[in-house]
């Protein structure tokens, strides 16, 4: 097994969610030739969820997360 740290500053939520993305996409082509990678980051299964996923289903998670904040504010 080989090991590598990527340390990123600066980037904008917007920006490290497209970089785990495109990440994400590396790791799939390369599966095919027997590479078997890794992912480590905070939140990366919900990120690679939302970012893989079309319109309507982001749209109903979204809403609900929305709804979970709120009803919380109010406990």
């Amino acid at each position: 097994m080989k090991t590598i740290t990527i340390n990123v500053t600066g980037a904008s939520q917007s920006q490290w969610s497209t970089f785990l993305l495109e990440l994400n996409l590396m790791k799939k082509a390369w599966r095919s030739y027997g590479v078997d990678a890794e992912l480590k980051a905070p939140s990366i299964a919900k990120i690679i969820s939302l970012g893989t996923t079309h319109g309507e289903v982001n749209k109903k998670i979204k809403k609900e997360i929305k709804l979970n904040h709120i009803t919380n504010i109010f406990k």
